[in-house]
């Protein structure tokens, strides 16, 4: 028979780079590092080119590398048996991240090749090199970053904002470090502040603006929290605070809220404003009042249904809400948090008293006063299939459906006039 020759295998190597964040300099930078890592693996016979891996250049930390992490996850599932990348500091800027990474890959046999420096990961003296010349990227980057901040914060003092930052909601950064009011955002704003000062939430004036397909800052849909940071923003009166944030650490890049760290700077009067300071203080204290209301909902404590209301509908949790929480007819009702915080549109449920859960509680167990460690012990969650339906769910499996009347608060004169009296106070009538 005649003898048969083995095809050698060849050696699946990828290739893994940061590319510059700008749009158009990373797509030529991609391309060109696409070719060029092809036409290596290409030029060795017995290699297999298996891709490039490339994340943007914002953080040299593993976490904020998506491409990076399915590099890695690619090399655990064997599609991969060689690495090739530029240099130490394009693979890892901080020591610790790169000899970890580096050693499990050596567990699993597969090789780091690194450009610049000629290092091979499993030579014999690799990891040592490795060590001293990630030691040196890491100190030059913590250069680099303090170097950054000292014209950031030279900047500050100045009074100026630094013209990297060009994202702001209503205002285009001008040449020469300015701000020139955009009128199609100016006017959302401007939307925005009037809902509030009628008394609309931020999740009302959200879920507005998405149905009006308007697009958010980030030009997706709208959330609370962006409601919020406008109606904050000292830039929308034309005045400037300065380090609010800062990041403490050069390598995870995450930034913290400045509250006495680093000194701030005021500048007021910097720009023209969108909003009349009036409005902007007048949202500040209506903002410290409604905070203030909300405090009889006694947030962070938990009660005997909490996390156990279920909606059928959506599959969203029930929370717990307070009404008129400022007078003598405080009533408790739970409702869908997606109904709560995207409307009826989304889900629409209807809210269940409270007095009614417990009543309906004492019914199922067949006890005449609601005994919280009794409820615990034998029901595991309450369902609400449809409008006045309760489901209770026990944990032995059985399960009881109890149906609820909707016994709407009759307003009596006195009622009325109490309401009339409070609203009056809180606007200084």
């Amino acid at each position: 028979a005649p003898k048969k020759e083995l095809i050698p295998k060849r050696i699946k190597v990828a290739a893994y780079a940061r590319v510059s964040n700008g749009k158009d300099a990373m797509l030529h930078s991609l391309s060109a590092q696409i070719s060029h890592y092809s036409s290596l693996i290409q030029s060795h016979g017995d290699w297999q080119f298996s891709g490039v891996y490339a994340d943007e250049a914002i953080s040299g930390t593993k976490n904020a590398r998506p491409e990076f992490q399915r590099l890695i996850n690619d090399c655990k599932d064997g599609k991969i048996d060689m690495i090739i990348t530029k240099s130490i500091s394009r693979f890892a800027r901080n020591t610790v991240t790169l000899l970890e990474t580096i050693r499990m890959l050596k567990g699993i046999n597969i090789d780091v090749y690194f450009e610049e420096q000629n290092i091979h990961s499993m030579s014999g003296d690799g990891e040592l090199m490795l060590t001293i010349l990630a030691s040196y990227a890491q100190e030059e980057s913590l250069t680099t970053s303090e170097n950054i901040k000292w014209r950031i914060r030279n900047d500050f003092k100045q009074g100026k904002l630094p013209m990297c930052i060009q994202k702001l909601y209503g205002y285009q950064r001008t040449p020469k470090g300015g701000f020139k009011i955009i009128e199609e955002e100016a006017k959302v704003i401007q939307y925005i502040v009037h809902r509030y000062l009628n008394g609309a939430g931020f999740y009302k004036i959200s879920n507005e603006l998405n149905s009006m397909g308007i697009k958010s800052p980030a030009g997706g849909q709208w959330e609370h929290k962006a409601i919020r940071r406008l109606l904050t923003n000292e830039k929308n009166i034309g005045d400037l605070l300065l380090q609010k944030t800062f990041r403490p650490n050069h390598l995870s890049k995450f930034s913290e809220v400045n509250t006495g760290q680093l000194d701030m700077y005021y500048i007021q009067d910097n720009h023209e404003g969108i909003i009349s300071r009036t409005d902007f203080e007048e949202i500040q204290e209506e903002m410290q009042y409604r905070a203030q209301k909300n405090k009889c909902r006694e947030s962070g404590k938990t009660y005997p249904f909490s996390g156990m209301i279920h909606c059928e509908n959506c599959g969203a949790n029930y929370n717990r809400k307070v009404s008129n929480c400022s007078n003598k007819y405080r009533r408790v009702f739970w409702n869908c948090a997606t109904f709560l915080h995207q409307g009826k549109s989304v889900c629409h449920t209807k809210q269940i008293p409270e007095d009614e859960l417990i009543r309906l509680s004492c019914k199922v167990l067949k006890i005449e006063e609601f005994d919280e460690k009794l409820f615990k012990e034998k029901i595991s969650e309450i369902r609400i299939p449809s409008w006045y339906n309760v489901t209770f769910v026990f944990f032995d499996g059985t399960s009881i459906t109890q149906k609820w009347e909707d016994k709407s608060r009759k307003w009596t004169d006195e009622m009325k006039a109490e309401n009339y009296y409070n609203l009056r106070r809180r606007h200084g009538i």
